[in-house]
């Protein structure tokens, strides 16, 4: 069984800083695609940030130049730096992870983590 577990969301005030951490644990191998996504109240889940296995990033126009996704592929985890927040970044914030081969890949999700962002 895979397990996706979030951390990192808080409470910060306009202009701050976090960081959200995702772990894949459980039977997983040949993770290609990990991101982020986040929901605010009403509104419908959407992409924030990509990364592939070859590294290569994609960013939600709205975070760009202000949120960073990495990942380390040995921890089996994917990390967004969020810098600059403003209050529409509030929302809960969702990892994302794509494994498996061609004609055989897995789509998973965790359980959110919240972060609000007061002006």
């Amino acid at each position: 069984q895979v397990q996706l577990v979030e951390s990192g969301g808080d409470l910060v005030q306009a202009g701050g800083s976090l960081r959200l951490s995702c772990v894949a644990s459980g039977r997983i191998f040949n993770i290609k695609t990990m991101a982020w996504f986040r929901q605010a109240p009403g509104k419908q889940r959407e992409s924030v940030a990509t990364i592939t296995d070859d590294g290569s990033t994609n960013y939600a126009d709205s975070v760009k130049g202000r949120f960073t996704v990495s990942r380390d592929d040995a921890k089996k985890t994917v990390l967004l730096q969020m810098n600059s927040l403003k209050p529409e970044d509030t929302a809960v914030y969702y990892c994302h992870v794509t494994t498996g081969w061609p004609g055989q890949l897995r789509a998973y999700w965790g359980q959110g983590t919240q972060v609000t962002v007061s002006s």
